[in-house]
């Protein structure tokens, strides 16, 4: 099973799905193919112990991705916004996980 260790996500992909009592945000991974493999791996080791789940999309297209604000690969949009830019530290995304857990409760 997918949840149990460390893994690129793919396209459409829930990480936690199993958890449906969690609460479910909506990421896009902006940036090329080599980039947000290594952060969608990396984010998911980061996560997956949080009380949480995360639905996958990917964007490749960099004019998408100008049209959004974003100037570096990879870039992370959580719900809609900016939340995370360039390959960060699995220790950095787990605590700006960690932070909105904190704001949704």
């Amino acid at each position: 099973m997918h949840n149990e260790a460390c893994h690129t996500m793919h396209e459409g992909e829930i990480l936690n799905a199993d958890k449906t009592e969690y609460p479910l945000f909506h990421a896009v991974l902006y940036g090329d193919k080599i980039s947000t493999e290594k952060f969608s791996k990396r984010l998911s080791c980061a996560i997956k112990h949080l009380p949480l789940c995360v639905k996958f999309t990917f964007e490749y297209d960099t004019l998408k991705a100008v049209e959004q604000g974003i100037v570096q690969d990879p870039t992370l949009i959580l719900d809609g916004e900016i939340f995370l830019e360039g390959l960060v530290q699995a220790e950095t995304i787990t605590e700006a996980f960690e932070r909105v857990l904190v704001e949704k409760e």
